[in-house]
């Protein structure tokens, strides 16, 4: 489940773009910045979902990106990036295995296993190259 940008998303959005982000009372703000056909908005999403993890989720327009796009990924400058109190996480496979690991109490995505887990990985490449285009 996610919010469309609330008076926390637009809290945290003031606060980074301002300078002056301070750990906020709440225990956690997690806001997702992407793009509603973006297959790798889609897969943040998704990793989101399955962990039941609640989130702010924020529409950019790639045509005109927003100053917080730009200072949450400035070498690349795009979309998804996660925003985690304060701190940004781009790129949607570092996404997804950050919120594995900071939600790892919830469904883990991979095996605890390293082997087992070099194969799921194997096979997620496989997969991600073949039908999800890079």
């Amino acid at each position: 489940r996610y919010l469309y940008t609330s008076n926390i998303g637009r809290n945290i959005r003031n606060s980074i773009e301002s300078s002056s982000f301070v750990a906020m009372e709440m225990a956690e703000e997690i806001l997702l910045l992407s793009t509603w056909p973006s297959q790798y908005g889609m897969r943040v999403r998704m990793a989101l979902a399955e962990k039941g993890v609640e989130f702010e989720y924020e529409e950019d327009n790639l045509s005109n990106k927003s100053p917080l796009l730009l200072r949450m990924n400035p070498i690349h400058k795009k979309i998804p990036i996660l925003i985690h109190n304060g701190k940004s996480v781009c790129e949607s496979l570092i996404i997804v295995q950050y919120i594995d690991e900071i939600w790892k109490d919830k469904s883990p995505f991979l095996p605890s296993d390293p082997y087992l887990k070099a194969h799921a990985w194997f096979w997620g490449i496989i997969l991600a190259k073949r039908y999800i285009y890079f």
